[in-house]
């Protein structure tokens, strides 16, 4: 039981020293979160149709 009391003691004092986001901060990096997330998505997409593209004209594919 000592060791559970010591272990959240030393969380605690952790925790203390975190340096947390302002609201603004956190409105930034969600933005560009999702940004990134929608451009990289797109390129995914993109490089998966070309390729899709590129195999059919090799293999011929019917559809």
């Amino acid at each position: 039981m000592n060791k559970i009391i010591q272990y959240i003691n030393e969380v605690y004092k952790e925790m203390q020293k975190v340096s947390w986001p302002t609201r603004k901060e956190l409105y930034g990096f969600t933005i560009l979160t999702i940004i990134a997330s929608a451009i990289i998505s797109l390129l995914i997409f993109g490089a998966d149709r070309l390729i899709g593209e590129i195999l059919g004209l090799i293999y011929g594919s019917a559809g």
